[in-house]
């Protein structure tokens, strides 16, 4: 039996052999972006997310996620509407 890698292996739902299609935005990647939004939503530093999401650079985290980080405008909104909320 010939070995094949996990990408070519056929699909009940695909015909035999054809290679799966991608599923970049499924899965475990949708997972990880998720999880870095969710982070920087919530005021985690980049630094820290590079870590746990294993970017050996800030730098590759802030050119794939900098565009869900909040303008300064909207952190001051935020900081003075959770001043303002009754406890």
């Amino acid at each position: 039996m010939e070995a094949r890698s996990r990408c070519c292996r056929p699909h009940p739902e695909t015909q035999a052999g054809k290679p799966y299609a991608s599923a970049r935005e499924h899965g475990m990647h949708a997972l990880r972006h998720f999880y870095a939004s969710v982070l920087l939503d919530a005021g985690e530093s980049v630094k820290a997310i590079s870590g746990y999401l294993g970017h050996s650079v800030p730098a590759m985290t802030l050119r794939v996620y900098a565009h869900l980080m909040l303008t300064g405008r909207e952190r001051a909104r935020r900081a003075v509407d959770q001043l303002l909320q009754p406890e």
